[in-house]
């Protein structure tokens, strides 16, 4: 029999918001070398990884005292020169950088608007529609999938028949195994979701449901463990995804990314090939075998 594996940060409680600062500075710190910004390295023996304290505390300009308190948790009154210094030193990220803001000086979130229902507006249904040919949905806080068009129905598989409290990019991704099969790169594909998860961590602590979906991550897969441990976040508006196909084989293709501007928890995501090669024929039989799963989804998963 398996051992129960320890909990991690946020399984199934609120964020430990102090917790989240200590670690992310301490991650971050621990990825530079002294070199990697311009300070000399006399060849001591480092009991830890990456830059001490003390140096990246010279780096931003503040005291030693001042930045230990920092990353042990304690952002009080800590002001945004001093988290611009803090970062420029760090070398974060604009990603990486909204993220300390979010955890270093938290805005204050009623706990109505972590828990409201998702909702997709009628006419960026009617949108995902008028998109013929192009797999295209709407994702929403911790990656669930909002809405979506008979091309993604095609490509990702039928989320119509899924529950709706697991069509979520997370839960897919670590505990369907067609979908590593599915993404040639699935380890990226895996980081990408993580990260996305992390910069909702940090902008929605309270969310039950996210903690929820943590805990339940850290129970049943390793990968996303392991993965959550690094502290890593990042968002991805475009890029290339090279899938595997069950009927049309190997594909690659163009993502873009367009957060919402009434709702920046909200974004559209489109894939397209290149016209004329091989990924736009596969796409084209698809659209010709078509699908049943023709719906636009639904709102977000219930509690």
């Amino acid at each position: 029999m398996d051992e129960q594996p320890e909990p991690v940060q946020g399984a199934g409680q609120p964020l430990d918001r102090r917790a989240e600062l200590s670690e992310f500075l301490r991650t971050r710190r621990a990825r530079l070398k002294p070199e990697d910004v311009g300070l000399p390295d006399f060849g001591r023996h480092r009991r830890v990884p990456g830059l001490r304290r003390e140096e990246l505390a010279q780096l931003a300009g503040v005291s030693v005292a001042y930045y230990t308190r920092l990353e042990q948790g304690n952002g009080r009154n800590v002001s945004a020169e001093v988290l611009d210094a803090i970062a420029r030193a760090l070398r974060l990220t604009n990603a990486e950088h909204a993220h300390l803001t979010h955890l270093a000086k938290p805005k204050a979130h009623k706990k109505k608007q972590t828990a409201r229902p998702q909702q997709v507006r009628g006419a960026l249904r009617q949108l995902l529609d008028t998109l013929d040919g192009v797999p295209a949905y709407i994702s929403g806080q911790r990656s669930d999938v909002l809405a979506w068009n008979r091309m993604a129905a095609a490509l990702f598989g039928d989320w119509a028949e899924l529950p709706p409290q697991e069509r979520n990019w997370a839960r897919m991704v670590f505990l369907k195994p067609e979908y590593r099969d599915l993404f040639v790169d699935w380890e990226q594909k895996a980081i990408d979701i993580v990260c996305l998860l992390r910069m909702d961590a940090g902008c929605h602590p309270d969310d039950p449901r996210l903690s929820a979906l943590v805990g339940e991550l850290s129970v049943k897969s390793e990968d996303f463990r392991r993965l959550w441990a690094t502290h890593d976040v990042k968002e991805k508006t475009h890029g290339v995804k090279l899938l595997r196909h069950p009927l049309v084989g190997d594909l690659a293709l163009q993502f873009e990314s367009f957060r919402l501007p009434d709702d920046g928890e909200q974004a559209l995501i489109t894939y397209h090939a290149e016209p004329g090669s091989a990924s736009a024929e596969a796409l084209r039989l698809l659209a010709s075998w078509g699908t049943d799963a023709t719906r636009a989804g639904t709102t977000a998963p219930q509690p």
